[in-house]
């Protein structure tokens, strides 16, 4: 129940800058889920590239969103997100309005395979700088699960050094500041 919460805070969140005809990333396709929510947000004119490094998570997304009715509005890349800066097209670099990251493993995947803190940094990287002016990076972060830990400390050293003038963060939790509660942070750049 309380994942399901801050995915819809985010989902929320994202409401309020995403529109037709905006592009958007999803930097860890997993089932889809997110995915899906974000090319309902764009359709009919606008884009999402989804980045996944599990066959299974693209193949997932992809039965997930055989019925949009503007399929031309998605790109399922089967890479690292470490990679987005290089494989989403130069022109829509400082454009894109959404950059989603769920964190961890697959939900019923294998969850000996999680998402690394090395390339979830770089991805992170990456995205601030692809960003739009008011755009936002939403990053559901798991503590609890074997790696989480560290990968959540790191996401959360990594927000701290963003320029002030030109980042709000803010940090929500899924419950009273537990150290292996769920949190999502909120990046919006503001110029």
């Amino acid at each position: 129940m309380q994942r399901t919460s801050l995915v819809n805070t985010a989902h929320n969140l994202i409401k309020e800058v995403l529109h037709a005809g905006a592009i958007a990333i999803d930097a860890t396709v997993g089932n889809g889920h997110d995915t899906l929510f974000l090319v309902e947000q764009v359709s009919p004119s606008g884009k999402v590239f989804g980045f996944d490094i599990q066959q299974a998570a693209i193949e997932s997304t992809h039965q997930k969103c055989l019925q949009i009715p503007n399929p031309e509005c998605l790109t399922l890349i089967h890479a690292s997100h470490a990679e987005m800066a290089d494989r989403i097209p130069a022109h829509h670099h400082g454009n894109i309005s959404v950059i989603m990251f769920n964190l961890g493993y697959l939900p019923g995947g294998d969850k000996a395979i999680i998402t690394c803190t090395d390339s979830t940094i770089t991805a992170l990287q990456s995205s601030s700088q692809l960003l739009s002016n008011q755009g936002i990076i939403t990053i559901m972060a798991y503590p609890g699960h074997s790696g989480g830990d560290l990968e959540t400390v790191q996401v959360k050293n990594w927000c701290e050094q963003l320029d002030v003038k030109h980042f709000k963060i803010s940090i929500i939790y899924s419950s009273e500041n537990k150290a292996s509660a769920p949190r999502l942070f909120v990046i919006q750049k503001t110029q």
